[in-house]
């Protein structure tokens, strides 16, 4: 896509020799120094030390080591940690934090070879649906610098957009890796709940809902990522092995198809266009997908499913919140304000709500093997808002923007974002395709699938920016 390497591709000419770890480091840094300045996906760069790792990539491979991402360029969400480095959580609270080991993740990135060329920026406690923090600031869209990529991984949607890295690991509590993802033109994944594991590191918002996510611009690079991701550790509580399940044609799957989830959400125009003639050329392709109405537990529609993350953001930074509110960002202040006055048998009804939902998940899983939906009901908005005001012809408040993914955080399942166009602005959009739990693979194979039979080319307009020698690793 658009010329540069995929991660597979330039993995195999790192580890023989034919292109140095070295030689990506130098391409990779003079691309970031062009474009990130506009761009502020990446908040910390050390060029030492990429180079430092790019030797030693290069060494290792000339020894024999066998690295699955060798010299891949990778970038890591500011609320992952990355040994001896400051890592802030996007907090003034942390703005000094130095890690002092890497996250269970990063080091299993490094044991595969990869080149970890800088930390994306994230908000605030990566509880937003916007990048932005009063300690890095707001990050732009590749596509519209005016425009937003979306959050709470915003910052390592855009890098992947632009290609400031290949790959880039993030996190996704609500769809905070989906849907930058679709709002950048890149693929984001959130594997099952448990499959990569997350033993330590910051206070995880979301606890049970947080998995680790990957972006990358092509679905098979990601996949490759996420192998090297997997695996359970003794200190995760959540993690798990994952079972071996076996691999299934895609043209025998059943596929469901619903625009709205049953649940009336309202989708732009151009938006559901868009998708609608998605599904027509999948069914011209040999798939079977039918239109389908997931049912829900009785009240979904009006609940809160956010009060826990209020609770959660409540217990954890209420006491530094009220030592001095002036160090939060304020919608993430109404978000502590809100936890702190909500009572203990709201979170156990919200606990038995969300066993319904993963019932109800499961029930839809009986009836359809995979299902297809927006991953965003509507094109990037301008910077200063948290969302659009209008969504479908319809007043939006500020999280109508993503409603489309937190559902399947709450039931534990895997779920994919795939580009699958633009919309009526010229700005990309994402189908989503969702699967059973530990069916991650199944998801990821039909992902491949939907990238083949679209064959976009997505690229914003930096791509075309930047000098041919710096657009082929």
């Amino acid at each position: 896509m658009n010329g540069l390497a995929g991660a597979i591709e330039l993995a195999a000419r790192v580890r023989c020799g034919a292109t140095p770890a070295a030689a990506v480091a130098e391409r990779q840094l003079a691309r970031i120094a062009a474009l990130n300045p506009a761009l502020n996906a990446l908040v910390q760069v050390d060029e030492n030390d990429v180079r430092r790792q790019a030797v030693l990539i290069d060494a290792r491979c000339a020894a024999g080591e066998h690295l699955p991402l060798a010299g891949v360029p990778v970038t890591i969400k500011d609320n992952l940690w990355i040994e001896g480095r400051i890592s802030t959580c996007g907090s003034w609270l942390y703005r000094n934090h130095r890690a002092d080991r890497d996250s269970w993740a990063v080091a299993r990135l490094r044991q595969a070879g990869a080149l970890l060329v800088g930390v994306s920026n994230c908000s605030e406690f990566a509880c937003k649906g916007v990048t932005d923090n009063r300690v890095y600031g707001a990050t732009a869209n590749p596509w519209d610098l005016n425009r937003t990529p979306g959050g709470s991984s915003g910052g390592a949607a855009a890098a992947v957009a632009a290609g400031l890295g290949i790959l880039a690991l993030a996190t996704d509590a609500g769809g905070s890796a989906r849907r930058p993802a679709a709002h950048c033109g890149v693929v984001g994944m959130k594997p099952s709940v448990g499959r990569v594991a997350d033993p330590w590191g910051f206070p995880v918002i979301g606890r049970e809902l947080n998995v680790i996510g990957q972006l990358g611009r092509r679905v098979a690079d990601v996949a490759l990522m996420l192998e090297v991701l997997t695996g359970a550790h003794p200190a995760d509580r959540f993690s798990v092995r994952m079972p071996r399940l076996a691999r299934r044609p895609i043209q025998t799957l059943r596929i469901g198809y619903s625009p709205d989830l049953g649940l009336d959400y309202a989708v732009d125009a151009d938006v559901a266009a868009c998708l609608e003639q998605t599904v027509k050329r999948l069914q011209s392709a040999g798939l079977q997908i039918q239109p389908v109405v997931p049912q829900w537990p009785q009240g979904l529609p009006t609940a809160s499913l956010l009060a826990a993350q209020h609770a959660e953001l409540a217990a954890h930074f209420g006491a530094a919140y009220r030592a001095d509110p002036s160090g939060f960002d304020p919608v993430i202040a109404e978000q502590i304000e809100a936890g702190l006055s909500l009572p203990a048998t709201q979170l156990v009804a919200l606990g038995a709500l969300r066993d319904a939902v993963v019932g109800h998940t499961a029930a839809l899983f009986e009836t359809v093997d995979l299902l297809l939906c927006p991953t965003v009901p509507v094109e990037a908005w301008p910077r200063a808002a948290l969302g659009p005001s209008m969504i479908g012809g319809r007043p939006a408040n500020p999280r109508a923007h993503a409603v489309f993914t937190p559902l399947f955080n709450q039931a534990g399942v895997p779920a994919l974002s795939v580009p699958c166009g633009l919309g009526a602005q010229g700005l990309p959009l994402g189908l989503q395709i969702v699967g059973p739990r530990f069916h991650d693979d199944d998801v990821l194979r039909l992902g491949a699938f939907v990238e083949n039979i679209l064959a976009l080319e997505l690229a914003p307009l930096c791509f075309a920016q930047m000098p041919d020698t710096l657009e082929k690793a």
